[in-house]
């Protein structure tokens, strides 16, 4: 089994926290956005990966030290990393094909700008699977049609009028991905007199066409990241599954003085908080120093310092210095407010 995780793009939507930090990297609830998805999606697989395939940007934005960090993810699941660069942004099929050579076999596509959680096993011997979550506003997505036999025949970005409320999340599970490769070459080749952009979904598409079966399995949370407010939103969320499924989420090498966590929260290592309140729903980074401070409904990154701040509903990035009065704030990484 192979992931690729298709991560060019550089998530505008979330600045300034995405300044520095490609978007898939931001941590949310003491893990990257990327982590907690490849952890949920090992535990759905249930058997070796023995590849993870990133497909990154210009060495300008993801450098070095990003492609270190996702090699040493890559080895977190026992598995051999591969990098593979997508230099201009053509859209998700170019995406894929930027990985063309590494494209055989069983293998899930994973876009990770969203975290999800799977309510069921997945059948490897299907054609394809497409991860989908019952939306109340189709509109503002890409959403399958399915037939009456559940299988996807249509796949409609945005529709005008109501198709379906299923919307497509972004994991995909293909059981010979050579054969989607084949077909999103194919959909290039017609694609080739019109400039812009073109989609996995074109490949898909054209595996419809050829008679391959196309199956819908539903997630059941979908928690998108795309802006700062959706990110808080899914760091509160996900403290609360992580705490439910009693996942250890205060570390013990924090040091409070004169100070009280209120749960479900994130405290990372060597977190100092002296003369604080700390949560609800609150993530704090590693080697983080919170002094005469009350956060809440928050995500702090690590190397931060705040102090003499009352705030909530923020969100505040690494190597940063915020010394405040009572704000709703969001600054990136080494950022300075005093």
């Amino acid at each position: 089994m192979k992931i690729i995780v298709p991560m060019a793009g550089r998530g505008s939507r979330l600045r300034p926290q995405t300044f520095i930090t490609p978007k898939p990297l931001v941590n949310i609830a003491g893990k990257s956005i990327l982590e907690q998805l490849l952890d949920d999606l090992v535990d759905l697989i249930d058997q070796p990966v023995q590849e993870i395939i990133f497909i990154i940007g210009s060495p300008i934005i993801f450098d070095q030290n990003i492609v270190f960090k996702l090699k040493r993810l890559a080895k977190k699941y026992k598995s051999k990393p591969t990098i593979c660069r997508q230099l201009k942004p053509l859209g998700t099929g170019d995406a894929v094909l930027c990985a063309k050579n590494h494209l055989i076999g069983k293998a899930f596509v994973i876009y990770p700008d969203t975290l999800v959680r799977f309510n069921k096993k997945f059948d490897e011997s299907s054609d394809v699977i497409i991860w989908t979550k019952k939306v109340k506003n189709p509109r503002e997505y890409g959403v399958v049609k399915l037939d009456a036999r559940d299988h996807v025949v249509d796949l409609i970005e945005h529709p005008q009028k109501f198709i379906s409320d299923l919307a497509v999340i972004g994991v995909y599970y293909f059981k010979e991905i050579e054969v989607l490769k084949d077909q999103l070459e194919k959909a290039l080749q017609l694609k080739k007199d019109n400039e812009g952009e073109f989609y996995i979904n074109d490949g898909i598409l054209r595996l419809i066409e050829i008679g391959l079966e196309v199956n819908s399995n539903k997630v059941s949370s979908w928690l998108d990241c795309g802006n700062v407010k959706k990110s808080i939103e899914a760091n509160n969320k996900m403290l609360s599954f992580h705490k439910r499924d009693n996942v250890k989420l205060i570390s013990e090498k924090k040091k409070l003085i004169n100070s009280k966590i209120i749960e479900p929260c994130y405290i990372g290592d060597n977190v100092f908080i002296e003369n604080s309140t700390i949560g609800p729903f609150v993530s704090i980074g590693n080697d983080t120093k919170i002094l005469n401070t009350e956060i809440s409904n928050s995500i702090i990154q690590s190397c931060s310092e705040i102090k003499n701040a009352n705030i909530k509903n923020s969100m505040i990035g690494s190597f940063c210095k915020y010394n405040g009065k009572p704000n709703q704030v969001n600054i990136g990484d080494y950022s300075e407010i005093t």
